[in-house]
């Protein structure tokens, strides 16, 4: 005898063991929502005999993902021995519904009557005014076929479609399977709420969002504006509720896309992407020679401060096909204090200087660089006679060109 109680107090330990570890993991996952008792659903139907009834939940709260319900049918005089409320505060999260017969048997009613009924659960009223005139099922996201005197389950997003989220409310439908009596139905819902969802932000709302982020000034500036408008979101999302953030007027909204975005307009890697996207969108205008809509995006870089001396040298080539020598001059010599070593700047320098009838100048750099190449490899005098096609064909003074070739030989 002494031994089988040694065995029992082993087994009870063991199991005190592993209650205590499901309620430690389910308090921590606690965090990540809550049962809302404060909307919960308890209401006491009678039902006629051989009679059917729907009703309805009460508003489930933003961010409902889960539902506890409990049906149970009651004879004459009978109360509930607990609430199903009371006995999901034993339960910290959904999953500990769902943990094998064991959570479905605690969360039945300790008492029902001797009354059977058969339930369906719909999501629209038309739904279940349709099942009460004609008692067809197959608009139902879930059926109780068979009778029962009492029933509890749980529903969830991800695995019913009773619950999606754009429903706010669903119906309970109950057929009397007493033929003589009228039932007393006891309904208990618990919506299980996302702390993070019950902020309002669904898909759709997320991609209002983006949408009108894509549309903005900033965001038409980037070839791909994926990270810029998700930093912008995540922003939004943190200071507002989805329904506060819809209330704002149309001047606090646009007040606030300018701030958000001129702060993940700085973040270090969104800027990045920004800048060398305009570089590769200038680069493809300048090889298709629209010279002029290469000249706005390289400004941008050069007064956001993010221009290198290849971007000043750009630009000031621009500038020259454009005929604009002054400003050619002006943001080379810049470029040039960036980078004294960077040949393209001093070539561009010595074509301004040439167009712009200076030409002691421009033969000066010219001479000083022509052993040298302007990359790993293209030749300074290769470069020179490419440039030189190029504005002859733009209509570029051209009398010195030849001279400055005969420089070479």
């Amino acid at each position: 005898m002494a031994i089988k109680t040694t065995s029992q107090n082993s087994t009870f330990k063991k199991s005190i063991l592993f209650l205590l570890t499901l309620v430690s993991y389910s308090s921590f996952a606690q965090k990540d929502g809550y049962w809302d008792k404060e909307r919960a659903t308890t209401k006491e139907i009678m039902v006629p005999a051989r009679d059917r009834i729907a009703i309805s939940t009460e508003d489930l709260p933003v961010g409902t993902t889960e539902i506890v319900y409990r049906i149970t049918l009651l004879d004459k005089n009978q109360e509930m021995a607990n609430s199903l409320v009371s006995l999901l505060k034993a339960i910290p999260d959904p999953t500990g519904v769902s943990q094998g017969s064991a959570g479905a048997v605690f969360l039945m009613s300790k008492i029902s009557g001797d009354d059977e009924c058969t339930y369906s659960i719909f999501t629209s009223n038309e739904n279940a005014k349709k099942y009460i005139a004609d008692g067809k099922i197959d608009k139902a996201c879930y059926s109780q076929a068979e009778p029962v005197s009492k029933d509890a389950k749980r529903l969830s997003v991800n695995r019913s479609s009773c619950l999606k989220e754009n429903i706010s409310t669903i119906w309970f439908g109950f057929e009397s399977k007493n033929w003589i009596l009228s039932q007393k139905v006891v309904l208990e819902v618990v919506p299980w709420v996302d702390t993070k969802l019950s902020r309002g932000w669904n898909q759709d709302n997320k991609n209002e969002i983006i949408s009108l982020c894509k549309t903005s000034t900033m965001a038409q500036k980037m070839a791909n504006s994926d990270d810029f408008c998700v930093c912008i979101l995540n922003k939004i999302m943190k200071q507002y509720r989805y329904d506060e953030f819809q209330k704002l007027l149309a001047v606090e909204k646009t007040k606030v896309y300018k701030d958000f975005g001129n702060a993940c307009y700085k973040d270090a890697d969104i800027s990045k992407n920004v800048f060398n996207d305009l570089r590769t969108q200038a680069a493809s205008l300048i090889k298709t020679q629209k010279y002029n809509e290469a000249i706005p995006k390289l400004n941008t870089i050069v007064n956001e401060g993010k221009a290198t001396a290849l971007d000043y040298s750009s630009l000031g080539y621009c500038y020259i096909l454009t005929k604009q020598y002054a400003k050619a001059l002006k943001v080379l010599l810049e470029g040039e204090k960036l980078d004294d070593t960077e040949l393209m700047i001093k070539l561009n320098l010595a074509h301004t200087y040439l167009v712009s009838n200076d030409y002691s100048a421009a033969k000066a750099i010219y001479k000083k660089y022509q052993t040298q190449n302007v990359t790993d490899s293209l030749s300074w005098i290769a470069k020179t006679k490419l440039d030189f096609a190029v504005f002859e064909k733009a209509g570029l003074p051209s009398k010195d060109f030849e001279r400055i070739l005969k420089l070479y030989n």
